[in-house]
């Protein structure tokens, strides 16, 4: 899900290491992205020039839960997200190292060692097919065309072997750049104006 990784076990940040400079351990990531909330505000930190208001960060935050314009939120929503914002999640996410948070002042950035990390949700997203099953069904499907074609078995006999491994070839190659576009685009926090759960921008 992540491309963090740390030689820590641990869930949080490793004993003596500030969190700031902790290095993520597996837990740690999964611990962080199981809730969308959070993973919605690691979306918009890393979309941010810089430090966000808690106020700005959770009505962006909000914007996306409810999918609907930051502009179309009302009291209510906006104070939900807020005060779950500020009462658990920030302050869960600078223990673990993802976030600084300044409660006085009441600014968050990302930790330099989450502004460096990718994370993605490529398993979140629902109803689209996962690339692993995706690649499952690609080599079934070559290899009753190239063992058809190999045999002489119709309709594969009526295409070239040369033919017919040039096209899967080229299907391969065209699948993996889409596998490539959407892992980097679509599926990593942050890539592009809304999270992958929201849909598109």
């Amino acid at each position: 899900m992540s491309e963090a990784q740390a030689p820590s076990a641990a869930g949080g940040p490793a004993d003596g290491d500030d969190p700031a400079d902790a290095v993520f351990s597996r837990d740690a990531v999964l611990e962080m992205l199981s809730n969308q909330r959070r993973r919605f505000v690691i979306h918009a930190l890393k979309r941010a020039d810089g430090p966000m208001s808690v106020s700005d960060l959770a009505e962006r935050v909000a914007s996306w839960e409810y999918d609907k314009p930051v502009e179309q939120l009302d009291h209510r929503e906006r104070k939900r997200v807020r005060n779950a914002l500020r009462q658990f999640h920030l302050s869960k996410m600078a223990e673990y190292g993802f976030i600084d948070f300044d409660a006085r002042r009441g600014t968050v950035s990302l930790s330099e060692e989450a502004e460096r990390a990718n994370f993605y949700v490529d398993s979140l997203t629902g109803g689209d097919i996962p690339w692993g099953v995706y690649y499952l069904g690609f080599s079934a499907v070559a290899l009753v065309a190239v063992t058809g074609t190999s045999m002489g078995v119709p309709p594969f006999s009526w295409v070239s072997p040369s033919a017919c491994g040039v096209f899967l070839t080229v299907a391969l190659l065209v699948s993996s750049v889409g596998h490539c576009y959407d892992n980097y685009y679509r599926m990593r926090l942050g890539a592009r104006e809304k999270p992958a759960e929201v849909g598109d921008p």
